[in-house]
């Protein structure tokens, strides 16, 4: 089986081609948020589509204005959830963080995660998801990064948890509500906290 939650046009034309190409077949599960067929930023170059391209496992971050290989932090995250992300930190001009996104849950990109994690052993690392902690990726994928973690000498052993507290149910029932707690998870991701206060809805970055 396979597990992927494409935040690009391009990864998710060339995750189908994959899927058809391919002499074997293995069932494909692909998360495919509405919000997303409009969003601004969810676009793709037609090189991204063309000769030579293909399914990108692990998006590393695209951003020139981040200093690759000297980021002082480091969030995974898998979905749309990124596009919060990337919004926060333009804003806070936080240029040391550094954003990945996993696009393939399973199989773990484990290989391509441990090439950048290698790079930047005093780095904090932190897994950011808009699901409350019970759900989504956070309880699958956190053996796979912290095993990683080890692996490569990470001066942090503990990946940190941004995100919902773990609830019944993945939706809080009230817009404004909903709001508070993206906006907190947000800020908790990228270390914001200083700059605005928590409303204390979201689960506070920890290390568990």
């Amino acid at each position: 089986m396979q597990v992927v939650n494409c935040t690009t046009p391009a990864n998710y034309f060339h995750v189908l081609r994959r899927q058809l190409r391919r002499n074997f077949r293995k069932p494909l599960v692909v998360m495919t948020p509405k919000s997303l067929l409009r969003h601004k930023a969810c676009v793709s170059d037609l090189a991204d589509m063309g000769p030579g391209t293909t399914f990108h496992r692990l998006l590393d971050e695209r951003d020139t204005k981040v200093n690759h290989g000297k980021a002082k932090q480091i969030v995974l995250c898998s979905g749309k959830v990124y596009y919060d992300l990337a919004a926060a930190r333009d804003e806070a001009s936080a240029w040391d963080i550094e954003i990945l996104r996993v696009e393939q849950l399973y199989p773990f990109p484990s290989k391509a995660v441990r090439e950048i994690l290698e790079k930047t052993p005093k780095a904090s690392i932190v897994w950011c998801q808009e699901e409350p902690k019970n759900m989504g990726g956070w309880t699958f994928a956190r053996d796979f990064i912290e095993g990683i973690m080890a692996e490569v000498g990470m001066m942090q052993q503990r990946l940190a948890y941004a995100g919902r507290a773990a609830a019944a149910s993945p939706a809080t029932g009230t817009l404004s509500r909903h709001n508070r707690e993206q906006k907190d998870l947000i800020e908790a991701a990228l270390n914001l906290q200083a700059k605005s206060k928590t409303s204390g809805l979201a689960q506070k970055r920890s290390l568990l």
